[in-house]
């Protein structure tokens, strides 16, 4: 693509701030994807140098782990959008993320490995939402270009996520988990170089300045952040006390940032909703990004199993002999970004095609789509772990028709989401909103490491039922969804 296209042009060229953002985004989900395609299999490894914990352990820490990564998407918002603006967010996140993919690729003390993954997480808060909010304003004009822009842009993450899965993944299993660690810092540090020399040209000036949110005007504004913060700790006080959690155990602090995670995200739209300033349109459109937020928490947990509990069968329950060679287990995780760069073009050019000709689907029934989807891909576990149950290893195929249909709900999803959220958050939280989203992938996540704490020998045959129960969930929700299509549409106001 040519450097003088406008970011604001209508046809369906895309500026090439585009392909910068892509790039650096892709050596950023290089380092993400490859660490943590090894990430669960490190902690409950005890022969070949990993941690050693409990399966229902070291799913917990992953959870809280990948979920913080997320979650921290929040704050990191709110510093791009009332400090550093979202191109020194990415620029600082991208340092710190290589800075702790360093820490973790250095072998030594439990210690050192969980403030690597702290590190990690803190960064990806700062970069994974301004990134995408970026994207969003290179199109101001909105529509199904937009769309086809978020596919491509998706690709890149994909791209990013085969890479690091196969070269993380094999590094890690076959040669040593730090030298896989290793390689997830310099990922990132091509990601940086990448948006360091080539943004300043291609980039403008967007994202350089804060929009400074002024969310109110009233002095007792800091004191509703505060008693919210008084508000959740008393709450984890009173499960601990009860004995509804342990905080002392991993899994109970798992539980107890599901709480948090939950009531942030519910108060952080209460608050917007009640006292942001906001139109009736504003407001309207504003709860459909909330529906939004449910449907991709659904989503999330049930997708992002692939890295815990989907990980675990692919390797213990799943043939992975190839012609006489083992293959990695981690590399199953692998069908998902290679069926996203096959499927992701074909889904843009149908975005555009049928836009062209106002035939493209609103926003919340391609969410219902994606729900059933995973719904699918669950149902096909189901079949396969009443298969594992009688001791046999399973075929490839299982697992490739999962990820199959759950790569094609997440291309009816994920893109079409970022989209969504950058046309219809209101203008002064549009980085605020975007870590929302995020946040929603952050309880999914934390959700899926919990499932999958479930996964050890003494609950094998619970297997078939765990898997259903996805099966239950994202049906049901998908059923709501289209029973209030009518409502939903009306509060879109015409954005589509």
């Amino acid at each position: 693509m040519q450097a003088t296209i406008s970011p604001t042009a209508t046809s369906n060229k895309h500026p090439t701030g585009l392909y910068v953002l892509f790039f650096t985004e892709m050596w950023e989900r290089f380092s993400y994807y490859g660490m943590r395609a090894i990430l669960l299999l490190f902690l409950i490894d005890n022969v070949r140098g990993g941690m050693g914990l409990s399966e229902a352990e070291g799913a917990a820490i992953y959870g809280l782990y990948t979920a913080s990564a997320y979650l921290l998407s929040l704050p990191g918002g709110w510093i791009a959008d009332n400090i550093w603006g979202q191109r020194k967010s990415i620029w600082y996140g991208g340092i710190v993320i290589m800075l702790g993919h360093i820490l973790l690729a250095i072998p030594g003390s439990s210690g050192l490995f969980y403030l690597g993954l702290a590190t990690v997480a803190l960064g990806t808060g700062l970069l994974k939402p301004n990134i995408s909010s970026i994207v969003g304003e290179l199109y101001p004009e909105g529509g199904a270009r937009r769309d086809a822009a978020f596919s491509i842009f998706y690709m890149g993450i994909n791209m990013g996520s085969f890479l690091g899965i196969t070269i993380v993944g094999y590094l890690g299993q076959k040669v040593g988990w730090h030298y896989g660690f290793g390689a997830a810092a310099v990922g990132m540090f091509l990601g940086l170089i990448v948006f360091r020399f080539f943004g300043q040209k291609y980039l403008s000036q967007y994202g350089n300045v804060p929009t400074k949110a002024e969310v109110s005007t009233e002095k007792s504004g800091p004191n509703r952040s505060l008693f919210f913060l008084i508000g959740l700790a008393a709450i984890l006080i009173i499960l601990q006390f009860t004995g509804v959690l342990d905080l002392t155990t991993a899994q109970g602090l798992a539980k107890g940032a599901g709480v948090i995670i939950t009531l942030t995200a519910v108060g952080y739209f209460l608050f917007i909703l009640l006292a942001g300033g906001l139109t009736l349109v504003e407001k309207k459109r504003v709860g459909v990004l909330f529906v939004f937020f449910l449907a991709s928490a659904i989503f999330w947990a049930g997708f992002e199993q692939q890295g815990s509990s989907l990980q675990i069968f692919a390797d213990r329950y799943t043939d992975l002999n190839f012609f006489g060679w083992d293959m990695p287990s981690s590399w199953f995780q692998n069908f998902n970004p290679a069926f996203i760069l096959i499927f992701s073009p074909v889904l843009a050019s149908l975005w555009i095609f049928l836009g062209n000709r106002n035939q493209n689907p609103a926003p919340h029934l391609k969410f219902a789509v994606a729900l059933l989807l995973l719904g699918l891909g669950y149902l096909v576990m189901v079949f396969a772990s009443k298969i594992a149950l009688t001791g046999q290893l399973t075929t490839p195929v299982f697992l490739t028709f999962t990820y199959l249909f759950h790569t094609l709900g997440e291309l009816c999803l994920s893109p079409v989401g970022l989209s969504s959220f950058t046309k219809l958050a209101p203008k002064q939280y549009l980085s605020q909103l975007m870590g929302i989203w995020f946040v929603g992938t952050s309880l999914g996540n934390l959700i899926a490491g919990l499932f999958a704490g479930g996964f050890d020998e003494e609950n094998v045959r619970q297997m078939p039922d765990m898997f259903m129960s996805i099966v239950y969930f994202s049906f049901g929700f998908a059923l709501l969804i289209l029973l209030f299509s009518r409502p939903l549409k009306n509060w879109l106001g015409g954005v589509k």
